[in-house]
């Protein structure tokens, strides 16, 4: 199945801005962000902890709406989905 994948700040730098991922039916937000870490390692470096688990300021939409990591990192994603990712922003 196709999903949209989006990047935006830092994380656009290292994954590009837009991409479409065929993955597995039924594929979870977590399994997604494995398949682009090990095809990255500038990803997995800026997202992830020595744990391999996702870091805390990392922020994940899905269709426009935020979900809360770990807890829907188990959440399926279904066809033409669109899953953004931000790294931590600041401002002042």
């Amino acid at each position: 199945m196709l999903i949209k994948f989006l990047a935006f700040a830092s994380f656009r730098e290292i994954l590009g801005k837009e991409r479409k991922l065929d993955v597995n039916e039924g594929a979870t937000v977590k399994e997604v962000l494995a398949i682009l870490a090990s095809s990255c390692t500038g990803f997995k470096v800026a997202a992830f902890e020595d744990s391999d688990e996702l870091m805390d300021y990392v922020l994940l939409m899905i269709n426009n709406k935020r979900i809360e990591s770990p807890r829907d990192l188990s959440r399926s994603l279904h066809e033409g989905d669109e899953l953004a990712i931000f790294p931590p922003v600041a401002g002042g």
